[in-house]
Order: C-alpha cells, then structure tokens, then sequence
C-alpha cells in the first residue's frame, strides 16, 4: 500500500499559478490528480498554503491538505502532511510533482514498489536512459550514475558519467553519452526516512547543485533507483512547456 501526496503552490517563479492553468478545460492540477488516482494509491492528496488552489481541487472532488505558506520545498510540505495524518514511519508516500499532467500512473506505482523491493532504501526514484548528446551536455537535465544493487551514487547537472576518451579536445568536443541517466523527479519515501530528511538543514552538495536529493545522499541515505518501464511526458515549468502539453493532451481527446 502507498499514498500519493501532490504538493502545489500558485507562486511558481516562471509561471505564477500553472497548477490552475487551463489544460483541456480542466486545471492543470486536476490532470495530474488523475493521473494519481489511477496508480492505484491508497490515498491522493494535493497539499497547498493556496486557497485558489484549495477551492479548484474540492470542485472536482479532491482531498486537500492545506500547509503551511513557510515550505521552502516539496518535500518539507509533504513531511507537514504525514505528521498532520499521523502516518507511521514504515509507510510509504510517494511525491508526484503538481506540474507533470502526463506522468504515465505505471511510474508512481513503479517508485513505490523500489522500496517494497529494496528494505534498505530510504528513498526510490527514477531515471530513464539519456537519448542525445545535447541532453547529456544540458545542465537543466539532471543526470544519475546508479552502483551495486541499483542504489544512486550521484546526481548532477553535469555531464555523468564522463567518457574521458569520447572529448579529446575538451567540454565542447564530447561524443559519448552512451549509458547516462538522466533523474526523472518522482520519489517515493518511507515516512520515518522524509521526516529525517525534512528536519535537517540543506547540504553543502545541496547548495551547490541546487538538488535536494543530495542531502539525503550526503547524509548516508539509501537511494533506490530504477529504470522507468515509461518516459514520461513532459512537464510544465514554462508558458511554452504550457503550450505544448495542451497540444499533447488535446491530441488524446483532452484526457
């Protein structure tokens, strides 16, 4: 059994309000909700300091949570949510980002099943195989090199794994990307572990890459990675990112 909790805010740097942005005719929000439900989760819930957001999931039929406006993650608003629920350490919540309308509801259930597989971890997440160089060179891709039993060593948003031989000639040379992963941004956790995580302060790995994950990493915590049985679709982080997933959505008949 698993949970899914949605964390949405409307002040979005570059796209103030998109969890209410019109996709179909519905929020933004209310696709990604969805797409939640369908995983098969116990429990769905939008967590959000918003009361616009608040007022447009009760119109579809949606649990809320509200938190508090202070959070300055995701996972920070998760871990209020657990604590106010009074879920037990051992349970599992997964985090379903509030801007992924097209996230195929295999992959939640994908994220939750790496920690039933893996009782070490803390932490599950995904990665899919990088399919460009410009991809491997882009640092707004986060890369993830993966070790023994499928347990993240790092992330970055530099090139990783670095093939030495495939740039003779420096960075702007490189060939090779042969076997890079890139992160995609869903994680499941066992609550005892998102607590931990959410109570100490971010790591010097953390501030430089700008990658929260690397706290838990920096701190000894077992990331279980696996391989997506889907890519997902795009997310939406700009008003061109916007655009073109209504034109995605509207192509399968605006589900």
């Amino acid at each position: 059994m698993f949970r899914v909790v949605i964390p949405a805010r409307h002040a979005a740097s570059r796209l103030p309000g998109k969890p209410l942005a019109d996709i179909g005719g519905k929020p933004m929000i209310q696709h990604v909700h969805a797409r939640a439900v369908e995983s098969g989760a116990a429990e769905v819930i939008v967590a959000t300091d918003d009361a616009r957001i608040a007022s447009a999931c009760a119109a579809f039929g949606a649990e809320v949570q509200m938190t508090s406006p202070s959070h300055a993650s995701g996972t920070d608003r998760l871990a209020e949510v657990a604590a106010r629920r009074g879920w037990r350490d051992d349970e599992v919540v997964v985090n379903v980002q509030g801007d992924e309308p097209l996230l195929p509801p295999v992959l939640v259930r994908q994220a939750a099943a790496l920690l039933a597989g893996s009782p070490a971890a803390a932490i599950g997440t995904l990665a899919t195989p990088i399919e460009s160089l410009r991809e491997f060179l882009d640092p707004n891709v986060v890369k993830v090199v993966i070790g023994a039993e499928d347990r993240a060593l790092y992330f970055s948003r530099a090139p990783i794994p670095w093939p030495r031989d495939g740039a003779v000639a420096g960075l702007a040379s490189q060939t090779e990307f042969a076997g890079a992963l890139r992160h995609v941004g869903i994680y499941s956790y066992r609550v005892g572990a998102l607590k931990r995580l959410a109570s100490m302060p971010p790591s010097s790995l953390e501030r430089s890459e700008k990658l929260e994950q690397l706290r838990a990493l920096q701190a000894g915590m077992i990331i279980a990675v696996g391989v997506a049985f889907e890519r997902p679709g795009p997310g939406v982080d700009t008003a061109e990112d916007l655009e073109r997933v209504r034109a995605l959505i509207a192509g399968q008949g605006g589900q």
